[in-house]
């Protein structure tokens, strides 16, 4: 089994790509307008419109609801990735900060309100 992605519920495709392809400097693949996706080697992050899960009706995720799941970016430089995207980002929750286990990290919110984390690993 391979992990192949995490997918985002939103009520705005076009704002929520815009936005992760700030974060990633990558532009999203939009195979339709209801979906956009960025690809990594180790899986893929998607965006699709509420109207691609509408046939699970009361059971359909809910946009802007997660408070559990946080989307991580791995890069070389976390101050200067936080640094480049800092102007856009309107909920900051955690300037650029080495955690007790070495990783640096940053995070903030999405447009949606989900929660993204830039990190990087300790060196050695």
């Amino acid at each position: 089994m391979d992990f192949a992605s995490i997918r985002i519920i939103t009520t705005d495709v076009d704002r929520l790509a815009g936005f992760y392809e700030l974060v990633t400097g990558t532009p999203a693949a939009r195979p339709a307008p209801v979906f956009a996706e960025f690809r990594t080697g180790a899986g893929a992050l998607a965006i699709a419109s509420t109207a691609t899960v509408a046939m699970l009706g009361e059971d359909a995720p809910e946009p802007g609801h997660n408070d559990s799941v946080i989307i991580e970016f791995l890069v070389d430089d976390v101050d200067a990735e936080f640094a480049r995207v800092r102007g856009a980002l309107g909920d900051i929750v955690l300037e650029p900060t080495t955690m007790p286990w070495g990783n640096r990290s940053a995070m903030f919110r999405d447009p949606d309100g989900n929660l993204v984390n830039l990190f990087s690993r300790p060196a050695g």
